[in-house]
């Protein structure tokens, strides 16, 4: 308390003398206008609170160590806490009809999407524990779909910083692949609606169980972990209950280090390059194993590969962001026929499953009010692109989704407040796309 007293104490002194000087400099006849005696006990005004709150105040506006501002503020704190997190609010209003013309059984929703909780201390300069809480749709209590919100950890790591170049991350981890599962806050992407190729085919948001290093060598950036793998969901007992994969790919295979079966484990690398500050071009590569000593004992194996190439670029107000991902399963018949029930025809995995998109944004009145930024994404996918030997696909399975929209940034609050409106012309094999108008509010601080 004595010293928290002293360095106010000298910040009051400072501030003071400083104003002292500016009557003295400008002579009795010209004192120091009161706007800038009011800026300056502004200024003071923050600086103590920074003091109360241990720098848990710390701006979220970087980017660090393949995590969002609000996510990486732990990284900018001297020492001790630091509180952070960010929010969406989402309303949908779906057409009446698909495109084959018949009635569409969705109804329009608003929805709190999700209030996010980061925690994080920093024992000393190299050692840094981070954590994120999520709790979506507002409430565990059931809703009048019989649908639940729910509340878990997003990911909750030890960092050792051992250089800029090679530093150490164990925990629950955001598995560094694509754009959105590691950049999610709603501030640092373009749209209501993450984007669907980064749902379908990159698993956002994705966090498994595991290790590994990571770190910047001059205009690289790289993150290498060894994870816990994918549980396919072929078993027939209790592990079962993550749901697994399916038609709609491997999603439902995530298993977010809750009692995760650790019998197959995965790696997982990302490499980035930026040749001119704006410029991003980089991919990823996961390779591992989906069975988990989980099915019958003659397909033991379910061997998954998933690739991925991205780029960037934001200069001069534009951002032009791109992304392709391919996935392959091996194993794929053996795993169909053990599910239980059994999945057959159309309803089987994909041996093989693709996305691509590309997004275009330009944004206007830097100097004014408000920030506008119109944008238009184009994305294809398609988690049946090839299915075994004895099964079918699924025409609808294959998906473009045509998105445009408009995303206003109030100045004065930097990057941490959005307000976008997005319509979306959703399109499949089997023509029974429904399109979507989205408005959404997200805020970081």
């Amino acid at each position: 308390m004595k010293t928290e007293f002293s360095v106010v104490s000298g910040i009051v002194a400072i501030t003071l003398a400083s104003a002292s000087s500016g009557f003295a400099a400008e002579g009795r006849s010209a004192p120091v206008s009161t706007a800038e005696l009011e800026r300056r006990i502004d200024l003071l005004a923050q600086e103590i609170e920074g003091l109360r709150l241990g720098e848990v105040a710390a701006r979220a506006d970087q980017m660090q160590y393949g995590l969002g501002p609000a996510a990486s503020k732990v990284y900018r704190t001297k020492q001790g806490v630091s509180i952070g997190g960010y929010g969406e609010a989402v309303y949908q209003n779906f057409d009446a009809t698909r495109d084959s013309g018949v009635d569409a059984p969705l109804q329009d929703q608003i929805n709190l999407q999700r209030l996010v909780l980061y925690f994080g201390y920093k024992f000393s300069d190299r050692l840094v524990l981070n954590t994120e809480l999520e709790f979506e749709h507002a409430s565990s209590a059931g809703n009048r779909s019989g649908q639940n919100g729910s509340w878990g950890l997003e990911f909750g790591y030890i960092d050792y910083q051992w250089d800029p170049r090679l530093g150490l991350r164990a925990g629950n981890l955001l598995i560094p692949m694509g754009w959105i599962n590691e950049l999610h806050e709603p501030t640092v992407f373009l749209g209501v609606r993450r984007p669907d190729v980064e749902q379908a085919i990159l698993p956002s948001t994705w966090r498994e169980n595991g290790a590994g290093i990571y770190g910047d060598w001059g205009s690289l950036s790289y993150r290498s972990y060894v994870v816990n793998g994918f549980d396919a969901g072929s078993c027939r007992g209790t592990s079962c209950g993550n749901g697994g994969f399916d038609a709609s790919g491997i999603r439902g295979g995530r298993q977010n280090g809750s009692r995760a079966l650790a019998q197959d484990l995965a790696w997982v690398s990302r490499l980035d390059w930026m040749p001119v500050a704006g410029t991003t071009l980089g991919g990823s590569v996961y390779v591992g194993d989906a069975g988990q000593d989980q099915t019958t004992e003659s397909i033991e194996d379910v061997p998954l590969r998933i690739a991925e190439l991205h780029f960037e670029y934001r200069r001069s107000g534009w951002e032009i962001r791109g992304l392709g991902a391919h996935t392959w399963i091996g194993n794929v018949s053996g795993l169909n026929a053990a599910r239980d029930p059994a999945l057959t025809g159309s309803a089987g995995v994909g041996s093989r499953q693709y996305g691509f998109y590309g997004q275009l944004g330009r944004a206007f009145g830097a100097g004014s009010g408000l920030v506008t930024t119109p944008f238009v994404r184009l994305e294809q996918w398609d988690t049946q692109a090839e299915v075994p030997a004895g099964f079918s696909r699924d025409p609808a399975r294959l998906q473009r989704n045509l998105t445009w929209g408009v995303q206003v940034r109030p100045n004065g609050v930097g990057e941490q407040l959005v307000l976008t409106a997005e319509l979306q012309n959703f399109s499949n094999g089997a023509g029974t796309g429904l399109d979507q108008l989205n408005l959404g509010m997200g805020f970081i601080f």
